[in-house]
């Protein structure tokens, strides 16, 4: 029975690693990130890639040991799960990939207390690389065995500026005639977003979206937290989508959607969040208790997910540029409610991002599709001016979408450029 036992995991390990074989083969784009990779393989500490599902956190841990002596385990394998046995495991590598420097383990999340054995595999030495789609596997009591000795890598989808490499566009150096092209494919990225198996494939990127976000639902939510009541889930999750950039409360939603609870719905939505689907921004208040109170604006990974539930999106281009411009910094390692809010004056007008560094406001981020429109100029200025004198700021930029001034209001210097320059 035990030999038996055996054969069976070593199968799973050898079928694994003609897998990891198969992956390595295929053809890939290279990722942005700021770390060197030679540099961060030699790091002894964990590499931690997270982010949410299809962006490429696995791809690019294999690009980054390409080369290398390296085992492989993916946790998204239900056979290795259900027959997991530690110590067998471990013998197997072994033999399956004799003197491997490195051990890669994707989607380890999946595996119960996974931290507890990757915390051991960590004091016996061995350099790891592990992927994870949960946001908060470094975040939750359980993982704290963890602290300080892992490095992060943060993954989204591709960014308009990796979507331009891809396209051999140089977007800091374009002629006249190369105006329509990026103008087209800039129009295309707000649409449809960065997941890399969509970007040569415009074709399929709404069916392929649509469902990736219920596959995420069911999968990293739903069966992971044995959600009952499904039909609450999914109906929040729908809405939220179609109300991306707006500011919302549990309390409101409770309402909106007759939800059984707000306890429910306060739940759910950090179900939502986990998977790195939905980000809440806080209001910025120096109080954290006033913070916490008021409304937190909603903002989703990728803008393909809105176009692939079918919203009317002549009314969202608005949104989908403020969405898009969240994405990027958070790319560029700000962090909601630490670094990120948005804000709101006394006399209501609001800023779409406030990045704080410190105690102190280092600059505010205003986003508008076109100012060509005098009265939604006039409105927007005033907005961002009215903010920096409350919150002290001189570092005032509004995005659009292809508009480039140098603006002085209020004893205030505002710049306006477009997204390729942001």
């Amino acid at each position: 029975m035990q030999q038996k036992k055996n054969v069976s995991m070593k199968d799973i390990i050898q079928s694994q690693r003609k897998e990891r074989d198969e992956l390595l083969g295929r053809p890939y784009l290279e990722r942005h990130t700021k770390y060197n990779k030679a540099e961060l393989l030699s790091n002894p500490l964990i590499k931690f890639i997270s982010g949410p599902r299809r962006v490429g956190k696995s791809t690019y841990a294999l690009l980054l040991l390409r080369g290398r002596n390296f085992a492989y385990l993916n946790f998204d394998d239900q056979l290795l799960l259900s027959r997991w046995n530690e110590d067998l495991v471990m013998r197997l590598l072994d033999d399956v990939y004799p003197d491997y420097e490195y051990l890669m383990l994707d989607e380890v999340q999946n595996l119960p207390e996974w931290d507890l054995w990757v915390s051991k595999l960590y004091r016996r030495g061995k350099n790891l690389i592990i992927t994870g789609s949960n946001a908060n596997m470094l975040s939750s009591e359980m993982a704290t065995v963890l602290t300080g000795r892992y490095l992060s890598v943060e993954m989204l989808p591709f960014s308009l500026e990796e979507t331009f490499s891809l396209h051999n566009i140089d977007i800091q150096h374009t002629n006249n005639e190369s105006q329509n092209e990026v103008s087209a494919l800039l129009d295309d990225y707000l649409r449809n977003g960065g997941f890399p198996e969509t970007l040569s494939a415009r074709s399929i990127t709404q069916n392929y979206l649509a469902t990736l976000f219920d596959s995420i639902l069911l999968k990293d939510i739903a069966k992971r937290h044995n959600v009952r009541k499904t039909t609450e889930l999914y109906n929040l999750a729908y809405y939220l989508l179609a109300n991306f950039c707006n500011p919302l409360s549990a309390n409101g939603l409770t309402e909106e959607l007759n939800m059984s609870s707000v306890t429910t719905t306060q739940k759910f939505c950090q179900y939502l969040i986990e998977p790195f689907l939905f980000y809440f921004l806080p209001r910025f208040n120096n109080k954290l208790k006033l913070m916490q109170k008021t409304d937190k604006k909603l903002y989703v990974v990728d803008n393909g997910f809105v176009n692939s539930s079918a919203f009317n999106l002549s009314e969202n281009l608005g949104r989908l540029l403020e969405n898009h411009v969240f994405i990027e910094l958070l790319r560029r390692g700000y962090k909601p409610g630490q670094t990120l809010f948005y804000y709101h004056s006394a006399n209501d007008k609001e800023t779409d991002f406030v990045i704080r560094k410190g105690t102190k406001v280092e600059s505010l981020i205003q986003v508008c599709y076109s100012l060509e429109s005098e009265r939604t100029r006039k409105r927007e200025m005033d907005s961002i001016v009215d903010c920096a004198k409350e919150l002290h700021c001189d570092d005032l930029v509004i995005v659009t979408k292809n508009e480039e001034d140098i603006v002085e209001k209020g004893g205030r210097t505002i710049r306006v450029m477009p997204i390729v320059k942001f």
